[in-house]
């Protein structure tokens, strides 16, 4: 299934329990927080770890997601009910109704062609008031993460809440240009083997800046890592910060 970690009700628990708060969290909510109480949207909010982490630090938070059940897993954890929860993308944004918007666990990737980033961008400028800030991370494709994708170096277990514990692995399966395609597999203790199928796009900073421009944002700061290290640092990340103009 195409992005099934995010869609099928299982996986989506799964998706939960191996991705806890980290650094990552850290970095966007630092960021964010620069703007005291700001209202902010988190697009690609999945299972709703940060905007949650964002409505407990007293800002007012929307999360988007298009994915029905990783809502479903959002709402019903603590303190939900202080996020407003939307079904949905970038095209069903209110305007000028955002201080912040941020872009997590590499959403940004998920717009695989340049019509696609030029879409949400314009979107996520559409809702932002003037002067209001994006933030959002996208691998750096010259670090070349995905050839660690493999059914060796990605070989991992995940303990469920329940005490399950099951086996995944990353397995790539097509690279065209800057577009990599790739299968997650999860197998469960005497039970299926389940899939979830991805593309993902790794912009190059300068693709990453020309799209921001033609979307009316000004850039700030792109860091390599998430204690704001230079590009090129080894975490492979490129750490976008930009301004609506």
């Amino acid at each position: 299934m195409l992005h099934a970690e995010f869609r099928d009700p299982l996986l989506v628990t799964v998706y939960d329990a191996e991705c806890p708060w980290t650094r990552e969290d850290d970095f966007f909510l630092a960021e964010v927080s620069q703007t005291p109480q700001a209202r902010v949207l988190d697009l690609g909010c999945g299972t709703g770890r940060l905007a949650l982490g964002l409505s407990a630090a007293g800002h007012t938070v929307t999360g988007v997601d298009p994915a029905r059940a990783s809502l479903v897993a959002a709402r019903a954890k603590p303190g939900a009910d202080r996020v407003t929860w939307l079904e949905g993308t970038s095209r069903d944004l209110p305007e000028a109704a955002f201080d912040v918007t941020v872009m997590t666990s590499h959403v940004a990737q998920f717009f695989v062609t340049d019509d696609e980033l030029a879409q949400a961008l314009t979107d996520l400028r559409r809702a932002l008031v003037s002067g209001g800030r994006l933030v959002f991370d996208t691998r750096d494709p010259a670090a070349r993460r995905w050839e660690k994708w493999n059914p060796v170096d990605s070989r991992r277990t995940i303990t469920l809440p329940d005490g399950t514990v099951i086996t995944a692995w990353t397995e790539v399966t097509a690279v065209a240009d800057s577009a990599v395609t790739f299968t997650h597999h999860y197998v469960f203790p005497d039970g299926p083997e389940l899939e979830s199928t991805a593309t993902l796009r790794f912009h190059t900073e300068k693709e990453v800046r020309e799209a921001l421009h033609t979307a009316g944002f000004g850039v700030e700061d792109i860091f390599g890592g998430w204690e704001r290290e230079p590009v090129g640092h080894s975490d492979g990340e490129l750490l976008v910060i930009a301004r609506a103009l």
